[in-house]
């Protein structure tokens, strides 16, 4: 089993480009099932989560696999429309496939996802969306076998702006008959490339980023090369480790829009930020102030996978920080194991309050899941000492070469196994 060491305490300096985003592979990839053809996908992350997916289109019947760089997919040989159990529990996301299946075969069996534990995340609002254009659904035994034959377009009202469910039913909509709307869309930047993807395929698909996104129905597709648009949470996480560290960095490949909300925070706490065209730089010394209050919310609110990164940046700042999470319940897991290496945390429910403490000491420590796993990261560069990292498979879902990059920035860091 593979672990990460860390000796921290150093500055980093350098400069990166960002990786393809993890959240917007994934529903694209599933929609390459829309089109009984070829997609080539452009800055792909090399990700675990990613390896899952391309496992199940293979899985499916369709050819995928790396070429020059590139991620093809060529699903006009796909003849199966179920996913098996394990691997469907390989990831959360796998379940943007039922809408994409349906579309293509008329017939979907799969079982509920996995993924990391962050509290229940029902699939209840893919259910109803995929009923309310025609669906028919039963649940037996933890497996989900659905029917549609004949789906058609209309007006579809999220009881919240789930990001997944508003995937799935995109995808469903585009084997629709007519129109459908979709109201209270969620309206993060990945949706607007999975837009994006879809158009370039020939799928009209209009308003992602608003809350209203509209989908025209059973249109000819084509071939399409797409590239994949950059990790914001990735980008967001180097930012946040040169912040705890001291240094400077600059991020090339990242939008800035898509960041506001964390650099305003890491402004907040006493960093100097700048950012242009496709780049961004951040110069910390290291030690930080707290910034009052940080709630997750949908986009274009603070993003959920950003919070616990930017926890810990803040574990060795000036006064106390409190964090409110209104996502998921279980955001704070990773909590036990940065108060492992010496930070001050107290948690309620969903509100986590930080006091910052003098120093932080390596330690032993294990990920709890992704966004967890690359807190511990960002505190064991800023602790003094080794801390040691297992579990990593979880950062593996979702950061390409973390160890490289973090390396390019002069961060004493390795991997080993054993």
């Amino acid at each position: 089993m593979s672990h990460i060491i860390i000796q921290g305490g150093g500055r980093l300096e350098g400069a990166l480009t960002i990786q393809g985003a993890k959240n917007s592979v994934l529903p694209i990839l599933a929609a390459s099932i829309l089109h009984p053809g070829r997609t080539t996908l452009l800055g792909c992350p090399h990700l675990s989560d990613v390896e899952a997916s391309i496992r199940i289109l293979r899985h499916l019947g369709c050819r995928a696999g790396w070429e020059n760089g590139a991620l093809v997919v060529d699903a006009s040989t796909i003849d199966r429309w179920d996913i098996p159990d394990s691997m469907m529990r390989e990831m959360r996301s796998s379940v943007v496939f039922l809408g994409a299946i349906l579309a293509r075969m008329g017939w979907a069996e799969l079982s509920h996802p996995g993924g990391c534990e962050l509290g229940p995340r029902p699939i209840d609002l893919h259910l109803t969306a995929l009923r309310q254009l025609g669906a028919q659904l039963r649940e037996e035994s933890g497996c989900l076998r659905c029917t549609a034959q004949h789906m058609e377009g209309r007006e579809i009202v999220l009881s919240m702006p789930s990001v997944g469910a508003t995937e799935n039913a995109m995808l469903a909509a585009c084997g629709a008959e007519g129109e459908t709307v979709l109201v209270n869309a969620a309206r993060e930047p990945e949706i607007v490339d999975l837009q994006s993807y879809l158009c370039g395929m020939g799928c009209p698909v209009r308003g992602a980023g608003s809350s209203t996104v509209c989908i025209q129905g059973r249109r000819r597709t084509h071939d399409v090369t797409h590239t994949i648009m950059p990790d914001r949470i990735a980008a967001a996480t180097y930012l946040a480790a040169v912040a705890a560290s001291g240094g400077e960095v600059e991020l090339h490949g990242v939008r800035c829009g898509h960041l506001s909300t964390v650099t305003a925070a890491l402004h907040a706490a006493g960093c100097h930020i700048a950012g242009g065209e496709g780049r961004l730089m951040l110069r910390s010394e290291g030690r930080l102030r707290a910034v009052g209050t940080v709630r997750t919310a949908p986009y274009p609110g603070f993003p959920t996978d950003a919070q616990a990164v930017l926890m810990a940046a803040l574990l060795r700042a000036q006064g106390a920080t409190v964090f409110v999470e209104n996502i998921f319940e279980n955001r704070y897991r990773h909590v036990d194991e940065l108060c492992r290496m010496g930070a001050d945390i107290s948690v309620a429910g969903r509100v986590a309050v930080i006091t910052g403490v003098d120093a932080l000491c390596g330690a032993r420590v294990r990920c709890t899941d992704l966004r967890g796993g690359a807190a511990l990261l960002v505190a064991g560069l800023s602790a003094q000492g080794e801390t040691r990292i297992d579990d990593i498979f979880h950062i593996q879902r979702g950061y390409e070469d973390p160890v490289g990059d973090l390396r390019a920035l002069g961060a004493e860091v390795r991997m080993e196994d054993g």
